[in-house]
């Protein structure tokens, strides 16, 4: 009789259920008695043999293993990614050992090695499908931080090949202004004296020009002979005037400490500039000649960075 009983107690633990009984009620009273006074539950034993220590171990490694599948479907939803495969993790054969091995621990230590080895392979079976998911992760994870790399080269170097242009362009034109004011020097007294001259757009090399004079007065003159090498009027210039008032007051030194900006322009950060020439950092021409860009590129003209400065406090 304790024989059935133990069986009872053992398909109520795996199955969930209880069978029914063959012996009367009165039996299995005595059976259960006996069998509780010959026998030392898992539950209640005072020291736990190899068979518990086991169980208790793949009990943890299986909560362990239903922690990382968890974890790792809410990165994986978290990033976005398409990671080329279902973002799942199967855990119903697990959980399920798992139960059936904890409702064991009230029958004797010798029922628990064989659920103990299903908890183990259904741990096994989790981890593995959590590190195929893992490692497809890092592979997304890893080809976007490639992609988004690449693309900000392309970018660097799409603004450093149109800044190189617009400073080639910018120098030509300054030749060009040199050449013009030598050939026509020596009827610019003849025009005074006639009283038929008026202010020329294109400053005199000595106001600035690009030959050095790096004063904020020296550095507006040198822009404002730059203005029509980029197709501007003078109706640009007091625009370029105010922008750069509020950014640097013209002045090559000025540099931004929170931010990093530097030049007459506010290049940031200042090494941008180095695409328009080496002396960027001692020539307010080669500043201005790269800011030019800089504006024609993402503006148009100087008076449209003015205006988006004043909405928005930066251009």
């Amino acid at each position: 009789m304790g024989a059935l009983v133990v069986g009872v107690v053992a398909a109520a633990a795996l199955t969930g259920t209880v069978p029914a009984a063959t012996a009367s009620p009165a039996d299995l009273s005595t059976a259960t008695f006996s069998l509780a006074s010959a026998t030392t539950p898992v539950a209640l034993a005072a020291s736990a043999g190899p068979q518990i220590s086991e169980a208790r171990a793949a009990t943890a490694a299986a909560s362990t293993s239903l922690g990382a599948a968890t974890q790792v479907q809410g990165d994986i939803a978290a990033s976005g990614l398409d990671i080329g495969q279902p973002a799942t993790v199967d855990t119903t054969a697990l959980e399920a050992a798992t139960d059936r091995l904890e409702k064991a621990y009230v029958l004797p230590e010798t029922f628990l090695p064989a659920l103990t080895e299903n908890v183990t392979a259904a741990s096994a079976t989790v981890d593995q499908r959590v590190s195929e998911l893992r490692g497809g992760l890092d592979a997304a994870v890893a080809k976007k931080a490639e992609e988004e790399a690449a693309a900000e080269k392309a970018r660097q170097e799409a603004e450093a090949a149109a800044a190189a242009a617009a400073a080639e362009k910018a120098a030509a034109e300054q030749q060009a202004a040199k050449s013009s004011s030598s050939s026509n020097s020596g009827s610019s007294s003849s025009n005074k004296s006639s009283g038929g001259g008026g202010t020329s757009s294109a400053p005199p090399a000595s106001s600035g020009g690009g030959s050095g004079d790096n004063s904020p007065a020296g550095a507006q003159a040198t822009a404002r002979g730059m203005l029509a090498g980029w197709g501007w009027g003078d109706d640009q210039f007091s625009c370029l005037v105010s922008l750069w008032n509020k950014e640097s007051g013209w002045n090559y030194k000025a540099y931004n400490a929170g931010s990093g900006a530097t030049g007459i322009p506010q290049a940031l950060p200042g090494s941008k500039m180095a695409s328009a020439g080496a002396d960027w950092q001692t020539n307010a021409a080669t500043q201005i000649a790269w800011g030019f860009g800089y504006i024609s590129g993402r503006y148009g003209t100087p008076c449209a960075a003015w205006g988006h400065s004043q909405s928005t406090g930066w251009y």
